[in-house]
């Protein structure tokens, strides 16, 4: 009886041990997954930023720091594509977002691009992918996150120390800057007045 005890006490441990090892395995695949998903995203819009370049020349030969932008946007696309590195993925990432409210302000301004059939389409989908850069994103931190804390926390951590899982960088953040604080200004409660 006492051996048949022990050896349940051992089969639940070997079991946790797998479960443990497992979620960490599946954890890790998925942050991979997200990784990918974000050089996809990236190289979908590597992709449109050339097609909307040319579908707007026509209309904007006196733009030339919008196409600046996009070509900026579309080589840091390549390099963090190439380089799956998490530096370059925010960078991309970046410089994507800084560029579609740019064109959106000057397709908004400019009536001939605006009725476009073909630059409403390109924009539509640089909007999209844009989107979908942010939700990879953010998927990548949350699972970075989730599993940075199981590597952490008692007992996972000593299944994961027992098998050698090193924790995951995920995208580097600037830990100091302007985006870290708030002003006064950003801190007061908006007051609209629908009067005026």
């Amino acid at each position: 009886m006492p051996g048949l005890i022990i050896l349940g006490i051992v089969v639940i441990a070997v079991l946790y041990v797998v479960s443990i090892y497992n979620s960490l395995q599946t954890i890790k695949t998925q942050i991979t997954a997200s990784i990918q998903e974000i050089g996809n995203q990236l190289k979908r819009q590597a992709s449109l930023i050339p097609n909307l370049m040319e579908s707007v020349k026509a209309y904007m030969g006196h733009e030339k720091g919008i196409f600046q932008m996009l070509t900026d946007a579309r080589t840091l696309s390549a390099k963090a594509q190439q380089t799956n590195n998490a530096q370059d993925i925010d960078k991309a990432i970046d410089k994507i977002q800084s560029v579609v409210p740019a064109i959106n302000v000057l397709v908004e301004s400019n009536p001939e691009i605006k009725a476009d059939a073909t630059v409403s389409k390109f924009m539509d989908e640089l909007t999209d992918t844009a989107d979908k850069l942010m939700y990879a994103r953010r998927s990548l931190i949350d699972l970075t996150q989730s599993y940075n804390q199981k590597l952490a926390i008692f007992p996972s951590n000593l299944v994961a120390n027992m098998f050698g899982f090193k924790p995951e960088k995920g995208l580097g953040v600037a830990m100091s800057g302007a985006h870290l604080e708030v002003s006064d200004a950003e801190a007061q409660d908006v007051k609209v007045d629908f009067k005026s």
